[in-house]
Formats: C-alpha cells, structure tokens, sequence
C-alpha cells in the first residue's frame, strides 16, 4: 500500500500543470458589444464571435483590431477590454469587450457604456474618436 501510494504521488509530479495557457482574442472567442450601436444592442440567438485578429500572433489584446460575426454580418471591432490577466497595472475585465468600428476607425456608436482601460490613451492618433464617446476610464 505505501509502495502503491509513493507511485501515485510521483506520477501526478511528473505530469505537471495540463491546463494550457490562457489567451486573451483568438478566433471563434465570444466577446460582448460595449457601445449603443444598434448591431450591438439587438438581441442576438448566438454571441457576437471573433473570427479574424488583424495582427502577427493571431492572438488579441486591448487595442488590437478584429473582425466579427455579428448576426449574420461581417464587422470590424476594437477589443477595449479581455478576460486574460495583462501586464501588471492593466484593469481585468469579467468579460472580453469590444466597440464597434467602421472600416476607417470611426466608431459605429454614440457612447461607450463600461469603462475602458487607461492605457489606450497612450495610442491616442489611432483612437482619438474611440476615446471621445468613452464616459470613463479605469
């Protein structure tokens, strides 16, 4: 019994960890539609889903644009906000938020309804519009 019971407990060390990494936005992530567009607002049967990230990894983070199914339809969207824990500082969200953007980055809505992250203002010029319905920042 003891021999059976030190085997056990080696074989669980050896093994480690079998969780895989948490990514932030990759493809077919559901995400949540912060602002009072009217794509975003109406009631949808599936959730809005990622199906393409516009950067090398493939995988987003805040700031990051993707491109989103969306009742049928293909839209451009800003992650303003992720599950995954970011650098130290950055705010964690209970969900992955994303504004909706035009094909030149304006956005589609009047008011951003949650609050975004800090740390976009420091990529103001690109953002400039995004940053200007947001009521607060965290």
């Amino acid at each position: 019994q003891r021999l059976l019971r030190r085997s056990v407990s080696l074989s669980l060390l050896s093994f480690g960890s079998i969780t895989g990494a948490r990514q932030a936005i990759q493809k077919l992530t559901r995400v949540r539609v912060v602002d009072n567009s009217t794509l975003g607002n109406t009631p949808y049967h599936r959730p809005p889903k990622c199906i393409h990230v516009y950067n090398k990894t493939g995988v987003g983070k805040v700031g990051d644009k993707i491109l989103l199914a969306i009742k049928g339809e293909k839209k451009k969207a800003l992650i303003v906000g992720h599950k995954m824990p970011g650098p130290t500082m950055t705010p964690r969200f209970d969900s992955n938020n994303v504004v909706l953007i035009e094909d030149n980055g304006n956005p589609v809505g009047t008011r951003i309804k949650t609050p975004i992250p800090y740390t976009l203002r420091r990529r103001e010029g690109e953002f400039s519009k995004v940053l200007a319905i947001a009521r607060n920042f965290v």
